[in-house]
Protein backbone atom coordinates (compact mmCIF):
# COMPACT_ATOMS: atom_id res chain seq x y z
CA UNK A 1 0.00 0.00 0.00
CA UNK A 2 1.44 3.32 -1.06
CA UNK A 3 0.38 6.24 1.11
CA UNK A 4 0.75 9.80 -0.08
CA UNK A 5 1.80 12.39 2.41
CA UNK A 6 -0.14 15.60 2.21
CA UNK A 7 1.64 18.62 3.56
CA UNK A 8 -0.26 21.58 4.80
CA UNK A 9 0.95 24.98 5.79
CA UNK A 10 -0.47 26.66 8.86
CA UNK A 11 -1.74 30.18 8.31
CA UNK A 12 -2.09 32.72 11.08
CA UNK A 13 -5.08 34.97 10.60
CA UNK A 14 -5.48 38.10 12.67
CA UNK A 15 -9.05 38.61 11.55
CA UNK A 16 -11.75 37.76 9.04
CA UNK A 17 -9.99 39.69 6.26
CA UNK A 18 -6.92 37.48 6.63
CA UNK A 19 -9.03 34.32 6.54
CA UNK A 20 -10.86 35.50 3.40
CA UNK A 21 -7.53 36.33 1.74
CA UNK A 22 -6.13 32.91 2.67
CA UNK A 23 -9.19 31.30 1.09
CA UNK A 24 -8.58 33.27 -2.10
CA UNK A 25 -11.83 35.21 -1.91
CA UNK A 26 -12.31 38.48 -3.77
CA UNK A 27 -13.46 41.59 -1.92
CA UNK A 28 -17.17 41.04 -2.58
CA UNK A 29 -16.98 37.33 -1.69
CA UNK A 30 -14.97 38.13 1.42
CA UNK A 31 -17.60 40.64 2.52
CA UNK A 32 -20.42 38.11 1.98
CA UNK A 33 -18.41 35.49 3.87
CA UNK A 34 -17.92 37.86 6.81
CA UNK A 35 -21.63 38.68 6.96
CA UNK A 36 -22.59 35.02 6.93
CA UNK A 37 -20.04 34.13 9.60
CA UNK A 38 -21.33 36.94 11.80
CA UNK A 39 -24.94 35.79 11.32
CA UNK A 40 -23.92 32.19 12.07
CA UNK A 41 -22.17 33.23 15.27
CA UNK A 42 -25.26 35.15 16.40
CA UNK A 43 -27.52 32.24 15.44
CA UNK A 44 -25.44 29.79 17.49
CA UNK A 45 -25.66 32.11 20.52
CA UNK A 46 -29.41 32.52 20.05
CA UNK A 47 -29.97 28.76 19.83
CA UNK A 48 -28.02 28.29 23.06
CA UNK A 49 -29.78 31.20 24.81
CA UNK A 50 -33.23 30.06 23.74
CA UNK A 51 -32.40 26.39 24.48
CA UNK A 52 -34.19 25.32 21.30
CA UNK A 53 -33.56 22.02 19.53
CA UNK A 54 -32.48 21.87 15.92
CA UNK A 55 -35.76 20.18 15.07
CA UNK A 56 -37.78 22.95 16.74
CA UNK A 57 -35.75 25.67 15.02
CA UNK A 58 -36.26 23.94 11.67
CA UNK A 59 -40.01 23.69 12.27
CA UNK A 60 -40.29 27.36 13.20
CA UNK A 61 -38.24 28.50 10.20
CA UNK A 62 -39.81 26.11 7.67
CA UNK A 63 -36.59 24.22 7.02
CA UNK A 64 -35.33 20.70 7.69
CA UNK A 65 -33.57 19.55 10.84
CA UNK A 66 -30.65 18.17 8.85
CA UNK A 67 -30.17 21.52 7.13
CA UNK A 68 -30.33 23.42 10.41
CA UNK A 69 -27.84 21.02 12.00
CA UNK A 70 -25.51 21.37 9.02
CA UNK A 71 -25.68 25.17 9.23
CA UNK A 72 -25.07 25.21 12.98
CA UNK A 73 -22.06 22.94 12.39
CA UNK A 74 -20.62 25.66 10.14
CA UNK A 75 -21.52 24.33 6.70
CA UNK A 76 -22.68 27.40 4.82
CA UNK A 77 -22.39 25.92 1.33
CA UNK A 78 -25.48 26.98 -0.64
CA UNK A 79 -26.85 28.86 2.38
CA UNK A 80 -28.04 32.41 1.80
CA UNK A 81 -27.85 35.23 4.29
CA UNK A 82 -31.65 35.36 3.92
CA UNK A 83 -31.95 31.86 5.40
CA UNK A 84 -29.70 32.76 8.32
CA UNK A 85 -31.83 35.85 8.96
CA UNK A 86 -35.01 33.75 8.72
CA UNK A 87 -33.61 31.31 11.29
CA UNK A 88 -32.78 34.19 13.64
CA UNK A 89 -36.22 35.72 13.06
CA UNK A 90 -37.91 32.44 13.91
CA UNK A 91 -36.25 32.71 17.33
CA UNK A 92 -37.63 36.20 17.84
CA UNK A 93 -34.54 38.16 16.81
CA UNK A 94 -34.53 41.08 14.38
CA UNK A 95 -31.55 41.73 12.13
CA UNK A 96 -30.76 45.36 11.45
CA UNK A 97 -28.62 46.33 8.48
CA UNK A 98 -26.61 49.51 8.27
CA UNK A 99 -24.83 50.76 5.20
CA UNK A 100 -21.77 52.98 5.16
CA UNK A 101 -19.54 54.02 2.31
CA UNK A 102 -16.13 52.38 2.44
CA UNK A 103 -13.00 54.49 2.10
CA UNK A 104 -11.95 52.78 -1.12
CA UNK A 105 -14.88 51.78 -3.33
CA UNK A 106 -14.22 48.97 -5.83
Amino acid sequence: MNKKTVRTKAIRAAGPEDVARALGLGKAEAHDWQIQRTLLSLLRKAVKTEAVTHAELARRAGSSRTRVTSILNGNLDNVSSDLLIRLLSSLGYRVKVSIARMDSAA
